[in-house]
């Protein structure tokens, strides 16, 4: 098991330490906050703990982890409407609420790591979609998420399990 630690630096730049290494990385354009709430724009504060993997099968090859892996579909969502039952939860596109696009036309999603944020219990408004994804290029913030650098999220993902989480702090 492996934590994975997120320290906030200035506005949106943080780094990742897991073990004794450290990568750069961008959290949310609001920088993290202890009170999330949807669209804010902020990474919350917290421990989170990885729940599953998915990738885009045509930009890449899966990644090496041990953690579950999967294709991410062309119809697949995430819905972002608080009001919605399945809030903070996938979902087939078209879907009748706000629900972001998995098959992002940037690269940001190539590999996304789906962290235990606001889904036992979902609480409408908390928060949704907070993932561990793939950096903009450049070096940009997020939306509320966690990014890193395409090969050091590959790199991290060799040394993580189901027991690892992301903790901000």
């Amino acid at each position: 098991m492996h934590d994975l630690l997120v320290t906030p630096g200035h506005d949106h730049k943080a780094t990742l330490s897991v073990g004794d290494r450290t990568y750069p990385c961008v959290i949310g354009r609001s920088g993290a906050r202890a009170d999330k709430h949807e669209g804010d724009g902020a990474t919350p504060f917290g421990r989170f703990p990885l729940r599953r993997v998915l990738y885009r099968a045509d930009r890449g090859t899966p990644p090496e982890t041990a953690l579950s892996v999967s294709p991410i579909a062309s119809d697949d969502g995430w819905c972002d409407a608080p009001n919605d039952p399945a809030y903070n939860r996938p979902v087939k596109l078209p879907y009748p609420a706000s629900a972001e696009e998995m098959t992002r036309a940037d690269r940001l999603y190539d590999i996304v790591v789906v962290l235990g944020h606001n889904d036992d219990p979902v609480v409408p408004g908390a928060g949704s979609a907070i993932f561990l994804h793939v950096m903009p290029e450049d070096g940009g913030p997020t939306a509320g998420c966690v990014a890193l650098a395409p090969d050091d999220l590959r790199e991290v993902l060799k040394v993580v399990d189901a027991n690892s989480a992301v903790v901000v702090r």
